[in-house]
């Protein structure tokens, strides 16, 4: 019997390869951003892992922009991470 592949993408904050259920897509679509939760919307896409370091290093990479090739307004950017930092149930972390 054959073994299915387990699909592995890369994440953009720390460059690991993982399993693509274990990762959040981030889709770019005609130049705006959004948290994909189906893995099926339009648009190119990146992956984030889940983990609170990762997502802040992707942040401090400039990781989102560095990968669509785009200079996005920082609201917007602002935006995302703000969504994927309650989606894990974490706080901004300013004081």
């Amino acid at each position: 019997m054959k073994k299915n592949k387990i699909p592995m993408r890369r994440c953009i904050g720390c460059m690991e390869s993982k399993p693509k259920q274990n990762l959040i897509r981030i889709a770019c679509y005609e130049t705006v951003l959004t948290i994909d939760v189906t893995g099926r919307a339009k648009g190119r896409g990146v992956y984030l892992c889940k983990d609170a370091a990762c997502i802040a290093l992707a942040k401090k990479k400039r990781a989102l922009q560095r990968n669509f090739s785009m200079n996005f307004a920082a609201d917007e950017v602002e935006r995302i991470f703000a969504q994927l930092g309650a989606e894990n149930g974490q706080s901004d972390g300013k004081k």
